[in-house]
Formats: structure tokens, sequence, C-alpha cells
């Protein structure tokens, strides 16, 4: 069967997306709409987008309205991903003093989960403090995916060899091509499901916040929203890293340029 995504059908998703995640789609994307979606509406039964959209606002398409957002997300990511940032971190936590206040670090859209296992690495070999890590994502479907810390082989060409080596176990029989993120760090972090376009739940402060390669989606006004609610969970002197094709610049912000892509809140750090 062969569906047609209509120019009215795609502004409906086209607002529903932005409604919901801040995220802008122009009309070059409405062919990613209809491969993404194209499999779920048949696997629904459903003979067009139209009846499909209609369905996730329904009481009984409430659990597929999540489907949908999961789908529509683009969730790009590996390990160690623009590396400057983790050497600026490696720097950081070698330069910490040690003290009573647990260090608290936020992935902020930790997608499939290997931009918050990289972090976590560095916190189990340099930080001289006890240690709290969480990541969320806006996707269910990726959360599930991270909670496993389960990836394959293919996956790990950007993580250290050492690194590899001491936090990854690699998969034999059945698992043979895949590796497994150690359980001890793997019961260090936290996720949860968070949409940053929304107003954040209850989750404390944090002295470092990765939120990368995802404004690039915003408009300036959801841009400055979420800026400014990440900001405030923030301890004074705290840090936010923001991807390297990024840009503060259209959007007003307490925060101050430290180095290329990484921001911080005045104040003084404990």
């Amino acid at each position: 069967m062969s569906l047609h995504l209509s120019d009215e059908e795609f502004l409906d998703f086209q607002c529903f997306i932005h409604r919901q995640t801040g995220i802008q789609m122009h009309r070059g994307k409405k062919a990613l709409i209809c491969g993404r979606l194209a499999k779920r509406l048949q696997q629904c039964g459903m003979h067009s987008y139209g009846d499909y959209f209609r369905f996730i606002h329904t009481a009984e398409g409430q659990g597929e309205h999540q489907t949908c957002i999961d789908l529509l997300t683009t969730n790009e990511t590996y390990f160690f991903r623009e590396p400057k940032h983790f050497d600026w971190l490696t720097d950081y936590l070698r330069g910490l003093s040690p003290g009573t206040q647990p260090l608290r670090l936020w992935s902020a859209a930790c997608s499939s989960g290997e931009e918050v296992y990289s972090l976590a690495m560095l916190l189990a070999e340099y930080s001289p403090r006890a240690w709290q890590l969480m990541g969320s994502d806006i996707s269910t479907r990726m959360l599930e995916r991270a909670r496993t810390g389960h990836y394959p082989m293919a996956r790990n060409k950007h993580l250290p060899p050492e690194l590899l080596k001491k936090y990854c176990l690699r998969g034999t029989g059945r698992q043979d091509g895949t590796f497994l993120i150690t359980k001890a760090l793997r019961e260090r972090v936290e996720f949860c499901h968070i949409n940053l376009n929304e107003a954040l739940p209850q989750v404390g402060l944090f002295d470092v916040i990765f939120l990368r390669n995802v404004m690039i989606y915003f408009g300036s006004a959801t841009k400055q929203a979420v800026v400014n609610r990440l900001a405030q969970q923030l301890r004074p002197g705290g840090f936010l890293c923001i991807g390297h094709s990024e840009s503060l610049n259209d959007v007003q912000h307490p925060l101050q340029s430290l180095a290329p892509a990484i921001f911080r809140k005045p104040g003084t750090a404990v």
C-alpha cells in the first residue's frame, strides 16, 4: 500500500511536533515524516496519515501519541562525540578539590545513552568527589535502549581503548558482535523521561549540564525558554555545554561564555 502525505497532513504533523517538542520541521522534512511513519501506519491498520494523526489525539490512541514523538525525533549520537568537551571535562575534574557535596551532571538529551556513559567513564576515572549522573530524553524508546547499555561493536570506534577495556564487556555466543557497559557503571546513572519544552520536574541543581546538537532544531523563542530553564538548574559556577554547531547569540540568558560551546553560570562554585 502506497501512502501519500498531503500538504495539509504535513502541516498537522509539523505543528504537532513543534507544539510537543519545540522542534521546527521545514517543508524539506516532508519525506522524513513519510519515511518514519509509513511502517507504523501499516502496523496500526491506518489507511492515511490523516487517520493516524486523528487517532493519536483520541483517548484510545493516547499511548500512540508518545510513539509518534519517538519516531519523529532525531537521535544521532556516539561515544565521546565532539571530544573537546570531554577534554575540557577531564581537565575540570582533575582540577577539583575533594569536597563533601556530590558532583552532579546531567545529559539533557541523552538519546540511546552513548553520551551519558561517556560522562560516567570520565567521572569514574577522574572525579575526586562522590558523583551523581542523570540522563534524560524526550524519546521513551531511546531511554529504554540507553538503560540496557548494550551496543553493537561498531559503536565503540570513538571509545578510548583503555576505557573500552575497563568499562565494557564483549558479547559472546548469541551476543557476539556487541558490547555491554559494566553493571557497576550502569547502576550509577539515573534515566528520566523529560520534555525540555515544558516546565521541568524537580530534578535538583547540577554542576554541569550537557545539551548538545538539540537546539539546532529549535527556533529562537524555544531556544531561549530551554536555555533559561536549564540555567535555573545550574548551581552557581556551574557549566552548560552545547553543540559546537550551535550558538546562543540570538537569545538572552544569564550565562557567561567560557570557551567555544561552554557557558558558565555566574557565582562561586562550592
